[in-house]
């Protein structure tokens, strides 16, 4: 029914039709009950996990993007190449220590929306 490469944690247990079927197969073809199976990630659960990790990874990835866009055409602009090699200075030394500090609340979050 699933062709999907899970860890064992993510199946059904059970003997019969349920034997070896993941838990969103199961819930999805009448196999199991959402609260049947705890490792389940309801949709609204997986949008908020997407969103905490995005919210987490933005500032990396804004960072590098600023610095691919210097690097190719920022220092073409004359007024403006200073101040904006100041801010992806400041930047690149912000993210880092602002990860680390909200790590904690990060793993509270993630360690509640997870089932």
């Amino acid at each position: 029914m699933c062709k999907q490469n899970y860890p064992q944690s993510q199946f059904i247990s059970g003997n019969g039709p349920r034997y070896l079927v993941c838990a969103r197969c199961g819930i999805e073809h009448g196999l199991a009950d959402p609260e049947e199976v705890p490792q389940y990630y309801s949709d609204e659960v997986l949008n908020a996990r997407f969103a905490l990790f995005t919210l987490r990874h933005l500032p990396w990835i804004t960072v590098l993007v600023g610095w691919l866009l210097y690097l190719t055409l920022g220092r073409e602009i004359e007024l403006w190449s200073g101040l904006i090699f100041v801010v992806l200075v400041l930047g690149t030394l912000v993210v880092p220590v602002v990860h680390f500090l909200r790590s904690a609340r990060f793993n509270a979050e993630l360690s509640r929306l997870t089932p």
